[in-house]
Parts: C-alpha cells; structure tokens; sequence
C-alpha cells in the first residue's frame, strides 16, 4: 500500500522500515507518462521506490512561473498508487528548508552554459533540493529523465563531487506521438502553440541525420537544426547547441559524443529538447 507522509520525521521512520535497495524518483508533480516511465524503472529495479512531489520554489527564476506551475496533488498520489510505489513525500516549502536555511549547492562548469546561463540560479535551486533529497532518502538509485539531459549532468557532478552515495540513472525521454517530449509545462500550450510544438524534435532529428550523413561541422549542425526550426512562425529558438556529451563545450567540430539541444518559446512557454550522438 501506498504511504503519503509530510515530515523529514515521518520519512525517516517510514525509511527505516523498508527493503532495501531504495529507488527515488523525485518529482515536482503533475505527473505524466515520463514520470510513470521513471516510476516503473524503479519498481525494476529496486526492493522499495520513493516518490517525492514539492514544486521546488528555489529552482524558478521568475516567482510568478512558479505560481503558474502545474498543480493537482490528488491526481499525482492516485498514480503513485497506480505504478505501484511505496512512500511519497509530499512536504510543505519549510519541511525542506527548514527554519533559518542558509546553504546554497553551487555545481561548477557543467552548470554554466545552456540552461545554466538562460536560467540564472536554476541550477543553484536544482542542486540545493536534490541534495536535501538524496541526504533524507539515502536512495541506493534515483531516476531522472533524459530530455533534461543538463540537469541529470549537474545532479551526477554535485553527487560525485559531495560523495553522496545514491547513483544518478538517467532514464529515456518519453514522447507524445509526434515526437513532442512529455513535459508538465505541455498543459500551457495553447493549440496552435501544441500543433507546432514537435518542430523542436524534427530539428533535433535533422541534426541527427546530418550527422549520419557524415556531417562533422557543429556550425553545420547547429544551422540544420536552426534551418528547421525557422520552418515554423510560432517558434521562438532560445538557443541551438551541439557541444560535447561530456563538458557541455560547444564544439567546433564533432569527434566523439555529443549532444544537440535547443530551448525554444513558444507563445509564453518555453520547451526544451536534445538528442544524444551517437
């Protein structure tokens, strides 16, 4: 059965009960079928799999993108239930920064450039909350999506760095039938703004062909990719990336593993996409 529980204390007794290994999934809610993916990833592999939802205050750059957050805690606990897990934890904002909290996890180059700097602190706020979480939970595994490929980057490098023992899975993104990947900011689409939003992985996929073509030039890529996405009025591109897998560098030229990313508005939302090569 399903356990719903509120404090680090009630976690902690909940913890100290349970089989292990522990799976973490942690969530900000409104889940969709990419958590649900994540959710059965853990049920795998793991004795017993935690869920935590809390819409992570710290991680938003814009207080009124985090009202405008998605919300229906109802909705989550039933497909919690429904994928079988064991605890959810679902704290208030001071649960998780307690009284006079005044600690920042700052992660380093790999944090800088794409989100990092489009989206200044996100990062700080990313790594902030999932220290927390992998320090109450002490998961053997938790399980992240792909299509945040930078963020699953960050995560792993905070958790290296801070010798926190819980491994980072990165799991694959999930998408709708058009190719757009599963996201809980989808819900603000409008529907002109949702039947263009799959030109973001038809840019992608462009980029990958090139590249099987034997394209080698990142400028080359990144000009497919933005020749693409000029197809469409609606999309507003952020920024068009090919850097490498590893550092996040944007590369002149590709040799090795690389990822092709893009952040692209449309209307007043804005979606985010990459495609790993090879």
């Amino acid at each position: 059965m399903t356990r719903v529980l509120r404090t680090r204390v009630e976690l902690s007794q909940a913890l100290a009960a349970v089989e292990r290994p522990v799976g973490l999934v942690p969530t900000m809610g409104w889940l969709h079928e990419g958590h649900r993916s994540l959710l059965r990833r853990a049920r795998g592999a793991d004795a017993t799999t935690v869920v935590t939802i809390f819409v992570n205050p710290r991680q938003f750059n814009q207080a009124s993108d985090y009202t405008r957050y998605p919300r229906d805690e109802g909705r989550d606990l039933a497909i919690c239930a429904e994928e079988g897990a064991d605890l959810i934890w679902a704290p208030s904002v001071d649960e998780v920064y307690v009284p006079g909290f005044d600690t920042t996890v700052s992660v380093g180059a790999v944090a800088e450039p794409l989100e990092g700097a489009a989206r200044p602190g996100h990062f700080e706020g990313v790594a902030t909350v999932v220290a927390i979480l992998f320090g109450l939970v002490r998961a053997e595994h938790a399980y992240f999506g792909q299509k945040d490929a930078q963020q699953v980057m960050v995560i792993r490098r905070m958790a290296l760095d801070l010798a926190l023992p819980t491994e980072v899975v990165a799991c694959p993104t999930v998408r709708e039938p058009d190719g757009l990947a599963l996201s809980s900011r989808n819900v603000h689409l409008a529907p002109p703004e949702r039947a263009a939003a799959p030109i973001l992985h038809a840019a992608l996929l462009a980029g990958r062909a090139a590249w099987e073509r034997g394209e080698r030039s990142a400028k080359a890529l990144r000009s497919e990719m933005q020749r693409v996405l000029a197809t469409e009025p609606m999309a507003r591109p952020d920024y068009v990336s090919c850097a490498d897998a590893e550092t996040l560098r944007e590369l002149d030229r590709v040799d090795g593993p690389c990822l092709l990313s893009l952040a692209v508005w449309l209307g007043a939302t804005r979606l985010i996409d990459n495609e790993l090569l090879p």
